[in-house]
């Protein structure tokens, strides 16, 4: 059974963990064409942690869109082919019974680009009821491998994150640059946008990807913008001489 004929699956028993209309206008592109253009999309919680666009069927244009095999005997849900110009993909559900009656979930990366209103969207929607605030702090960071110090700052930008743990944001300046070396990770994040990554080299031990920054964040995360943040859980990290669990 294919992961997304489970996915229904589990949907259409179980019920999505939440889901609300939204009054987003939500837009996506595959293979260089527009595929939809809605302010009716749904957002759906697969699971508790962030939620899914899905997209009222008649939203889509016409002829680009084909339902292939059930996923039950009651044709409760569909799985389904999308057509573009030079490729397809069939990362596609379609729900023509159930609380999503009426909706296509289309997989997320399986698109070139998603748009809320016109500002692209990174990794997956965002959850309208978390957020990220960015505050300026003086606390003293310290960043220590083996009782070395790799960087300090007094100069930091705090970021809370909804659920998350705060990370800790200081200047590159602050950074003792001879235990680096640059990585070729990069990854994506719908709050704060396209991060990329150092790793850190101490006593002939590598720490992959132990940095990362933002070259050009979202809006919402501008005031990070060309600053470092350790990962916490491979470093030891000191706010006023306090040493941070990991």
């Amino acid at each position: 059974m294919s992961s997304l004929s489970k996915l229904a699956l589990d949907l259409l028993a179980k019920g999505p963990h939440k889901y609300e209309k939204t009054s987003r206008r939500v837009r996506s592109i595959f293979d260089n064409t527009w595929i939809f253009d809605t302010t009716q999309a749904t957002h759906v919680w697969e699971h508790p942690y962030y939620p899914q666009f899905y997209i009222p069927a008649q939203a889509i244009k016409p002829g680009l869109m084909s339902k292939n095999d059930a996923v039950d005997p009651e044709g409760s849900a569909f799985l389904a082919t999308l057509q573009g110009p030079r490729r397809s993909t069939d990362r596609v559900l379609v729900f023509e019974k159930g609380v999503l009656a009426g909706l296509v979930r289309f997989e997320f990366s399986a698109m070139e680009t998603w748009f809320e209103e016109d500002q692209p969207i990174y990794q997956h929607p965002k959850d309208p009821y978390k957020r990220i605030e960015i505050l300026p702090s003086s606390r003293k960071i310290t960043v220590k491998v083996n009782d070395l110090t790799v960087a300090e700052s007094t100069l930091n930008m705090f970021l809370f994150e909804t659920m998350l743990r705060t990370r800790f944001y200081m200047p590159k300046t602050a950074v003792n640059w001879e235990y680096t070396s640059e990585s070729d990770t990069t990854t994506f994040c719908p709050y704060k946008g396209k991060a990329e990554y150092y790793n850190l080299n101490v006593n002939g031990k590598e720490i992959k990807d132990a940095i990362w920054w933002y070259r050009y964040p979202t809006i919402e995360s501008a005031p990070i913008a060309g600053m470092v943040c350790f990962y916490n859980e491979k470093v030891d990290v000191f706010i006023d001489g306090v040493k941070e669990e990991k």
